[in-house]
């Protein structure tokens, strides 16, 4: 399964309440709320969920806010939270590593649609459907939406955070609220990584 073999990273999780990002720049908001715009008309002739989707910028570093629960409606950011990048063929890597490639150890770039959920070897995690060409190898690469317990609640930047083998993988407590838009929802939530 792609979603092994983790870097155990600087920090251990550490349960606290959520903060918003404290640094986020008003460049950085610009581009999530431009990206969010630029899926409106996507999830509206598609059968996706029309209010929430979740947008991934891996342009950020690791030790920030870089996954966003992403209100369509309120044109807002619900929630944010730590998200790790695939190392590749390295043990480590400050910066993503970009693959559409079987055993890449890779992140993928594009939309995804999030399937159906399962308990897998970290627990709960959600299969994850490739849109674009530069991610529809996801599926059968095992890449799945799940959490770690070495990714932590809070900000760490300017130090980096765990790697992971190219899923998108977050703090069990952030799992938890993406769990509660995902099952809730009639429709496929859309995710979108992007750099």
């Amino acid at each position: 399964m792609a979603a092994h073999y983790y870097y155990k990273g600087f920090y251990r999780t550490r349960i606290t309440a959520f903060n918003f990002i404290s640094n986020f720049t008003d460049k950085e908001a610009s581009k999530i709320n431009t990206k969010a715009f630029e899926l409106k008309n996507f999830v509206l002739e598609k059968d996706f969920n029309k209010k929430i989707i979740f947008l991934v910028d891996m342009g950020l570093p690791s030790g920030k806010n870089r996954f966003f629960i992403y209100d369509l409606q309120n044109d807002s950011v619900i929630k944010a939270s730590l998200v790790a990048h695939g190392c590749g063929d390295t043990q480590f890597s400050f910066t993503p590593k970009f693959s559409n490639k079987k055993e890449s150890g890779c992140t993928s770039l594009g939309k995804y649609r999030i399937g159906k959920s399962y308990s897998g070897r970290f627990g709960l995690a959600y299969k994850l459907h490739g849109l674009d060409s530069t991610n529809s190898n996801a599926f059968n690469r095992n890449i799945v939406l799940h959490s770690y317990s070495y990714v932590p609640d809070e900000e760490t930047y300017p130090y980096p955070i765990c790697n992971s083998r190219g899923c998108p993988m977050v703090s069990p407590s952030f799992l938890k609220s993406l769990q509660a838009v995902i099952d809730k929802s009639k429709e496929p939530v859309l995710l979108w990584i992007f750099n």
